[in-house]
């Protein structure tokens, strides 16, 4: 049965820079909850869709959006062992560093995400961090930048960003463009409890 939240059914309204910020500063303490209690599947599927192709487990590993770090446990639990995490709200990464699943948690600039120190990682973990009501499109591109050469990519996009072309144009451009590599594209659950699905995708950067 599915659980009510406020800040679920909103978050899609939401503009992005300093009210996304705001927004998700107020739903910290409820995060873990709200999503839990509606079956949250996507940490655990693009943590073992990335575990499929990257058999290094020590390789060094940016958690994109990270939140309150129920992405960060998936990781680790997947066998990751040195994962960062950064996010634009400082009370999301308050809550993931309890979880101790992170080797450094850091807030990032909205506009700028991927700065120097967000490079030079093996791989670069989104989930459920593009698309409507975080990130946007262009989040993509900044990824697919930060990444080494040979850098794995998962992504996730839920159901209600798949209505928005745009958002699987992006990847599928760059691969007709011979940055990436698509290895994985696969739906399935995102939020069973209200229905919610979600296609994950893994590429590397050629």
């Amino acid at each position: 049965m599915a659980h009510e939240s406020a800040y679920l059914d909103n978050i899609y309204s939401v503009d992005g820079g300093e009210e996304m910020r705001r927004y998700y500063d107020d739903w910290a303490k409820s995060y873990d909850a709200d999503l839990v209690d509606n079956d949250y599947r996507t940490p655990a599927r693009c943590a073992e869709a990335l575990a499929r192709h990257l058999s290094d487990k020590s390789a060094p590993l940016l958690d994109f959006a990270c939140g309150t770090g129920m992405s960060g446990v998936a990781l680790r639990e997947a066998g990751f062992t040195r994962i960062d995490g950064i996010d634009i709200s400082q009370g999301m990464l308050d809550i993931a560093r309890e979880k101790n699943a992170y080797r450094d948690l850091w807030v990032c600039d909205p506009d700028t995400p991927f700065d120097e120190r967000a490079r030079g990682y093996a791989a670069i973990a989104a989930v459920g961090a593009i698309g409507a009501g975080a990130a946007p499109v262009d989040a993509i591109d900044g990824a697919l930048a930060a990444l080494e050469p040979g850098g794995l990519f998962v992504v996730s996009l839920n159901d209600h960003t798949l209505g928005d072309p745009a958002f699987e144009a992006r990847l599928r451009a760059a691969e007709k463009a011979g940055a990436i590599t698509i290895l994985e594209d696969a739906h399935g659950p995102h939020l069973p409890a209200i229905g919610l699905g979600a296609k994950v995708y893994v590429a590397r950067r050629t």
